[in-house]
């Protein structure tokens, strides 16, 4: 027992010795195992293993008795390098690291203290700033409101010379600007009287009587004189005005039928057209908004007006062919237009109130 510890330290000390010659050495480490291989006395000495090339140590065996004693095992590495290494490396190595570390000697874990502190922002320079910015920001004010004036003044000058020109304007022709404003003013006053007297006071069923024995006029001086309401459509439209004004009262009775009369000797002896077609727009009128009596006597006189014109006609003349794609008359189209706005006024009305009920 005694020569086993003898043994062991006489084994630490040659390592120690071994690596005082290493830069670098590390703690021996003890294992412990309870297989190892058994060392014997040979001849009084203990036995050890020889030594690796890398790491230094010795190895403790205990004694080959079996069942007793667990065999120690004592193991020492250090990190050597040959005495024999060239010097080339070491200041290549020397210098890797010297430009690792940047001409500094002291260790990465430490490099971080030697930053510089960041110094206080300095804030006293932005209150100049802001001083100037406010002086120039009240100049910039100031030339505004001067660009401001400026541009009022001409506006206000502008506005000055326009109504001077307007007042010498209508101090020489005043009167009839001031006229036509009145007749413009009128007129629209009237077209919205208009309107709305159709919208409220249409006469449906009047109206509608009035489209139907006209149209009968005017579909039997079609059938006996083809074409004869396209050939003189302006006379057709005055005759409906005509009878419209006077229905109206905006003009006198004697006056309608002189107008009427006017109107047949203007187609008959003018125009050279024949008596069909010359009496088609006094008789559609007067069938239209004339009294009862009025109404069964044009109607009577022109249907035997029309036989005895087509009575007379020979084989000879030539038939015109009656084009079917003309417009009705403006009177008639006018007529059933003022019936169609009041109907969908009065249902947009009741659909309305409907509405406003439920």
């Amino acid at each position: 027992m005694t020569m086993a510890f003898f043994a062991l330290s006489s084994s630490l000390s040659s390592s120690a010795s071994s690596s005082l010659f290493c830069r670098n050495y590390r703690i021996p480490s003890i294992r412990s195992s309870s297989v190892s291989r058994v060392s014997y006395l040979n001849g009084g000495k203990l036995t050890l293993a020889p030594p690796q090339v890398l790491n230094a140590g010795a190895t403790l065996r205990g004694f080959g008795v079996p069942g007793k004693f667990p065999s120690v095992r004592l193991g020492v590495s250090t990190r050597c390098e040959k005495e024999d290494a060239p010097n080339d490396g070491v200041k290549d190595e020397d210098e890797a690291e010297r430009f690792a570390r940047r001409e500094s000697t002291m260790p990465d874990r430490f490099r971080y203290l030697t930053k510089e502190a960041p110094d206080s922002p300095i804030i006293w320079p932005w209150f100049v700033a802001l001083g100037f910015l406010v002086y120039a920001w009240r100049a910039v004010l100031f030339e505004l409101t001067n660009w401001r004036k400026a541009a009022f003044a001409i506006i206000g000058f502008l506005g000055d010379l326009s109504k001077f020109a307007l007042a010498l304007v209508f101090h020489f022709i005043g009167d009839p600007i001031t006229s036509l404003i009145a007749l413009l003013e009128t007129a629209i006053y009237s077209l919205r009287a208009f309107y709305s007297g159709i919208v409220a006071y249409t006469p449906v069923r009047e109206l509608t009587t009035v489209i139907l024995l006209a149209s009968s006029v005017l579909a039997i001086g079609e059938a006996v004189a083809p074409n004869s309401i396209s050939k003189q459509p302006y006379v057709v439209t005055l005759a409906g005005l005509l009878g419209y004004a006077a229905v109206q009262s905006y003009i006198s009775e004697p006056f309608f039928w002189t107008v009427l009369v006017g109107l047949y000797g203007y187609s008959r002896l003018v125009r050279k057209r024949d008596d069909v077609t010359a009496a088609l727009p006094s008789a559609a009128v007067l069938a239209g908004v004339g009294e009862p009596w009025v109404r069964v006597v044009a109607i009577a006189g022109y249907l035997a007006l029309a036989m005895y014109h087509n009575s007379t006609k020979t084989a000879s003349e030539d038939e015109e062919r009656q084009n079917l794609r003309k417009a009705p008359p403006m009177p008639l189209l006018a007529a059933a237009l003022a019936i169609g706005v009041r109907l969908a006024a009065k249902w947009a009305g009741y659909r309305h109130l409907t509405w406003m009920i439920v």
